[in-house]
């Protein structure tokens, strides 16, 4: 994961299971719905929000938690990976800044796409 100055960026590997320990972070009524796996650790996507679990330092014992309601993106978009760019891309404009999410080959835009649509248009 890389910080550049306002901008967040995240990048995703593949699906992966909904991780146990995820049920700890959520609120009563918040489900989880879908995991990817990070270069370090995962995302999840509940019915409220996105949470991305950054392991930090040489064992990664640190864990830093970034939570996205839904409600606090304004805007979203897509790209699917071309001939010379095998990454897909998904930016998302919140409240809070410019986020960007690099999807790995292995990711499937459109799915992701939906997700992101039914967590906020719903």
């Amino acid at each position: 994961m890389a910080n550049t100055p306002g901008l967040l960026s995240w990048t995703f590997i593949s699906e992966c299971p909904i991780p146990n320990d995820v049920n700890e972070l959520l609120v009563d009524g918040e489900e989880a719905i879908a995991a990817y796996k990070t270069i370090r650790d995962s995302a999840i996507f509940t019915n409220k929000r996105l949470i991305v679990r950054d392991a930090q330092g040489i064992t990664g014992r640190k864990v830093e938690i970034y939570s996205l309601p839904y409600s606090s993106i304004n805007m979203w978009s897509t790209e699917n990976a071309g001939t010379l760019d095998i990454n897909a891309e998904v930016e998302l404009w919140t409240r809070a800044g410019h986020i960007k999410v690099n999807l790995k080959k292995g990711v499937d835009i459109r799915k992701f796409d939906k997700l992101i649509a039914q967590a906020i248009l719903t």
